[in-house]
């Protein structure tokens, strides 16, 4: 968790020491380009009215993912991806609390740009790679605790018996 936090914010503590509002660099020419915005919304500039909104879901979510962490998940994959996840989360509620204009409704520093995509940072990329990953797991199985996952069939033959030696 602690290593995309600190990639999100010295990303953009980066852009903040070395580029204008609007400014745009080419990093890979008609591939990616560095294009500072500040964004009061959601992915694509979603919700910029209500800011304050996404400032009380990502702290939600951030306190679901450390529940996870600490009583949960058992298992290395999972433990890697949901700390990726809430450093991803971390680093955009801080931009929500602390940044301009006010507490709580600050606007998220995002630079990266690819054609045709929304501008994004690196909070959100360890987000949406996280919830891949998490969609991943869960469609082969994958337990937070590391058990095999018990089918709906095997459950009801357990409990059948249980209530048989009862």
């Amino acid at each position: 968790m602690v290593i995309a936090y600190v990639a999100d914010l010295w990303s953009k503590e980066t852009v903040l020491a070395n580029m204008q509002e609007g400014e745009q660099i080419p990093v890979i020419e008609s591939v990616v380009n560095w294009h500072f915005i500040r964004n009061p919304g959601a992915a694509f500039s979603i919700g910029t009215e209500v800011t304050w909104l996404f400032t009380v879901i990502q702290a939600a979510g951030l306190l679901i993912v450390l529940y996870l962490i600490v009583f949960r998940a058992r298992t290395m994959p999972w433990l890697i991806t949901l700390g990726a996840l809430g450093g991803g989360i971390a680093g955009n509620l801080t931009d929500r609390l602390f940044r301009e204009p006010t507490f709580g409704m600050g606007h998220v520093i995002d630079f990266i740009s690819v054609p045709n995509f929304a501008i994004f940072n690196i909070a959100d990329s360890f987000i949406v790679c996280s919830i891949i990953v998490i969609v991943i797991m869960v469609l082969f199985g994958k337990t937070m605790d590391g058990l095999p996952e018990e089918s709906d069939a095997e459950h009801k033959a357990s409990s059948t018996s249980t209530d048989a030696t009862d």
